[in-house]
């Protein structure tokens, strides 16, 4: 037979290899997983198709864009995202060098720093909602019987109500990426601190060299894993103002909540749906820095 008849002969393929049935193992871990299949199906697939499916009118980003309280919510979550996570991740690099100091005072210290990240956020921040009240709360009272003054109105202003949610947000989330670069830290062989005291290296030549180079890809994915989370901070913002004063003290996270007390339900769905582009990108740099 020529090559070319042979060429065009079709080959045969091989008998494929008939599929091994199911063993007893696997047959029972696909009827353990199912139960989570339906619950992430019931509250997770389903409430965001229904969500996006509410907020499918382009009539309702008109209506969202044409309210100045949105551009405010736009601006004061910026700023949110900017000053707070900064502020709490520095100030958390700069807390793991402290806790990474093997005193004993300094572990009992560490046990009572981690306490506001701990208890429960409903109550804590209401209790500093009693605080701050103008009337009758525990530092307007001091300040008057201190100074014989009435204390500022804290969270009739816009700018001191906003203020006091970035700190409560870093206050209560401080603890936990404190002790994500704590573990960093712990990381990082002390061989090379010794080796850099002996060479007469200074605190900030340790850091600069040794600390920091270590700790860079790990602090730039807490900032960006930081980013999402706060994105999504309800409790910090709506527990301590509530929107006010005049709504002037929303977040993305909370301007939802303003609409569903309006009856706007298809406004709240499109406040949500226009904060994806700020959450999709995070999510995918997170996900790429993981996967490598």
């Amino acid at each position: 037979m020529s090559q070319a008849a042979l060429a065009a002969t079709p080959a045969a393929t091989p008998p494929t290899a008939p599929r091994k049935p199911l063993t007893q193992w696997e047959l029972w871990g696909r009827l353990l997983v199912l139960p989570y299949l339906l619950v992430f199906v019931v509250f997770v697939v389903y409430p965001v198709g229904y969500g996006l499916w509410l907020a499918r009118h382009p009539e309702s980003y008109v209506q969202l864009f044409d309210d100045p309280i949105f551009f405010r919510t736009a601006i004061n979550t910026v700023i949110f995202l900017v000053v707070a996570i900064n502020l709490k991740m520095v100030i958390a690099l700069g807390l793991s060098g402290f806790f990474v100091q093997g005193r004993w005072w300094i572990r009992i210290l560490s046990a009572i720093f981690i306490l506001p990240w701990a208890v429960p956020s409903i109550p804590t921040i209401l209790s500093v909602r009693f605080m701050l009240n103008p009337e009758w709360g525990v530092i307007n009272t001091t300040i008057f019987n201190l100074t014989g003054l009435d204390g500022p109105n804290w969270l009739n202003d816009p700018t001191l109500a906003l203020s006091f949610s970035m700190l409560m947000h870093v206050w209560k989330s401080l603890p936990f990426w404190t002790l994500i670069l704590l573990a960093g830290r712990l990381a990082i062989p002390t061989e090379q601190y010794e080796a850099a005291s002996v060479d007469g290296a200074t605190r900030w030549q340790k850091f600069r060299f040794i600390t920091w180079p270590a700790m860079r890809g790990l602090y730039l994915t807490s900032t960006i894993l930081s980013m999402i989370w706060t994105l999504g901070d309800f409790n910090s913002v709506y527990l301590l103002t509530g929107g006010g004063p005049a709504d002037l003290t929303h977040v993305l996270a909370t301007l939802g909540i303003r609409y569903l007390r309006l009856d706007q339900v298809d406004l709240a769905m499109a406040s949500i749906v226009v904060a994806l582009p700020m959450v999709l990108p995070l999510v995918y740099f997170m996900m790429k820095r993981l996967s490598k």
